[in-house]
């Protein structure tokens, strides 16, 4: 009989992918007053991974934790998992003030929190995305597992049950990879993966009811010091266009021009 499942999902409140980031004028960070926020879409893979494999029943999904650590504002999207299917969700709380004197807490900062979380929750099974789209770190997943000591499947494009082994398809650069690992695991998030479904506005009004815990990290015991400090922020340099060539003769010749060939 397949290992009844206690899934945790990380989530993240990140500026909209449809946003165009902006510089500060301090050009220490991106703006982000003002600025439209929503769930990391590799955040909404996980949940929708985690509330359909609940939906199959085998093996059998006991509880599904939707968990973020931010600002008060990250209330939203916990709200946006639960409206999707978690069942419970908590907020460690980072004030704003916080957040904009010492930064967002570092991936490894964020990967000892989850692993206090797993044991006081008693998870098996963590999914979370393989990367936020504001930092591109892609750490803390491998992280989790090494603090844990856990097996750790990365990118899944497709996650299997075989009694108490996981298969995790992923994409690699020659073509795809199977990784099969025994429960308790961590498996991280990729496009592939899934379609999530959307959190209707009925729905969000039904997850208000649903237990969303607020914590701090001291009620964890996790050392929140940062590692790494930002000096300078610039925008790329904006980028030049084309030439264009009547024929393939004026091609060649451009090309040797440049050096290309």
């Amino acid at each position: 009989m397949s290992t009844a499942l206690k899934i945790l999902v990380p989530i993240k409140r990140v500026i909209d992918y449809a946003i165009k980031p902006r510089v500060n004028s301090a050009r220490t960070a991106i703006e982000t007053a003002g600025v439209k926020h929503s769930m990391n879409p590799f955040d909404e893979l996980s949940i929708e991974a985690a509330v359909r494999m609940r939906e199959r029943g085998t093996p059998a999904v006991t509880d599904i934790l939707a968990l973020s650590v931010g600002p008060p504002k990250c209330v939203d999207v916990l709200r946006t998992a639960m409206a999707m299917g978690a069942d419970r969700s908590i907020h460690v709380e980072i004030s704003d003030a916080e957040v904009k004197e010492k930064g967002e807490l570092e991936p490894l900062g964020v990967a000892k929190l989850l692993k206090s979380v797993v044991e006081k929750e008693q998870r098996n099974l963590v999914i979370l995305g393989k990367q936020s789209i504001d930092d591109d770190s892609n750490q803390t997943g491998q992280m989790l597992a090494g603090l844990l000591g856990w097996g750790q499947a990365t990118q899944a494009s497709k996650i299997e049950f075989e009694g108490d082994n996981v298969s995790v398809t992923r994409e690699v650069d020659g073509g795809v990879e199977t990784l099969r690992c025994p429960l308790p695991m961590v498996i991280t998030t990729d496009l592939r993966l899934n379609e999530p479904r959307y959190a209707s506005l009925p729905n969000i009004m039904k997850a208000k009811k649903n237990k969303l815990e607020k914590m701090t990290l001291q009620d964890f015991g996790v050392d929140e010091g940062r590692r790494l400090k930002t000096l300078k922020v610039e925008e790329p340099p904006a980028r030049q266009g084309g030439g264009k060539v009547e024929d393939v003769d004026g091609m060649i010749k451009k090309l040797k021009e440049l050096g290309a060939i």
